[in-house]
């Protein structure tokens, strides 16, 4: 027989409206009571009914995720971690696709809600920072936690200090004896492109170098995006000696571009990424790159966002650390 709330009311001891509050993750339980119905739930292999839950709260229990974002590796890590907080706390977690660019944009995310009762939403770059969606969803009432925003005040949501982690990246760069240090952009929608562009420059600037504007080419986040920036760089009569691509999917298209022409990583030419998706450590060479821990983001933007449903006060835009892993794409600055 399924196992009801009343059988966990009577195993803990307290009242079906305790064991609720419990579930729901809502302030104000006593510790040792909340210990003693989290006991009761597992012995008794207790799970939430969705439909009586909704009844009860008048809440759908289902959040979405939205994104338009070219680098499927990227996406993956964050719906995992996503996906943890909804799990941990109760709650059905919806995939929702969306063209960033798409003039009806604000009209789809709007039905999204309405027909689906979302109780809420993460948003994912370039969306997070569409300023006609954040107002629908305020003008809605909708709770949303942005992944990465341009501007994390007021905001709830996690973050990380990317313009200072690409400076140091480029420090390495330069510690190898490079000078001439190309950098792929990020689609231009995006806040990463801006601050990783920015940690480019201040990394040079660290080191007395020029900015080379010719150094600079547009990518979109994507393999292909990737290759066919480097196949520019590498016709310049001066190519570079190490390249930074603003994602690890355009540095492994940078990898594939230079093997194409004969040429070997990273005795040619470096290369080095940023995420530490996994295709950074399935590529040959292993890629140098900066840990964004994306799956742990992800699974903060959910808890976050949970908070907000519950009491909108309670959530807070959140960073966390990077981390610089140097592997086998870096080496030493070809004469």
């Amino acid at each position: 027989m399924r196992v009801r709330i009343e059988d966990v009311a009577a195993e803990a001891g307290v009242s079906m409206k305790t064991v609720s509050r419990v579930l729901n993750r809502e302030p104000n339980v006593a510790d040792a009571t909340r210990t003693r119905v989290e006991a009761a739930v597992e012995r008794l292999r207790y799970k939430p009914h969705p439909s009586a839950r909704t009844l009860a709260g008048r809440r759908s229990y289902l959040v979405a995720m939205l994104y338009d974002n070219p680098s499927s590796n990227y996406l993956m890590e964050v719906e995992l971690g996503v996906l943890d907080a909804c799990q941990q706390h109760h709650y059905n977690l919806m995939l929702a696709p969306l063209l960033y660019d798409a003039r009806d944009i604000v009209g789809k995310v709007e039905a999204l809600v309405e027909q689906s009762r979302l109780d809420g939403v993460v948003l994912t770059p370039p969306i997070t920072d569409d300023q006609a969606v954040l107002d629908r969803l305020d003008e809605l009432d909708v709770p949303y936690a942005s992944i990465s925003p341009r501007e994390d005040h007021r905001r709830v949501g996690v973050t990380v200090d990317e313009r200072s982690a690409v400076r140091e990246l480029v420090a390495h760069l330069v510690s190898l004896g490079h000078r001439r240090i190309a950098h792929i952009k990020g689609h231009a929608a995006h806040g990463a492109t801006g601050w990783r562009l920015a940690g480019y420059r201040d990394g040079l600037k660290d080191a007395g170098i020029r900015v080379d504007p010719a150094l600079i080419v547009d990518g979109e986040f994507s393999h292909d995006s990737g290759m066919r920036a480097t196949e520019k760089l590498l016709k310049l009569r001066q190519p570079p000696t190490a390249i930074f691509a603003a994602n690890d999917d355009m540095a492994a298209g940078a990898i594939c571009a230079i093997c194409e022409h004969g040429l070997q990583v990273p005795r040619d030419i470096s290369v080095c990424g940023f995420d530490d998706t996994p295709i950074a450590r399935h590529i040959y060479p292993a890629l140098t790159t900066v840990r964004q821990p994306t799956r742990e983001m992800g699974r903060l933007a959910g808890a976050e966002l949970l908070k907000a449903i519950r009491a909108r006060d309670s959530a807070g835009m959140v960073e966390v650390p990077y981390t610089v892993l140097v592997r086998r794409s870096t080496g030493p600055a070809s004469a």
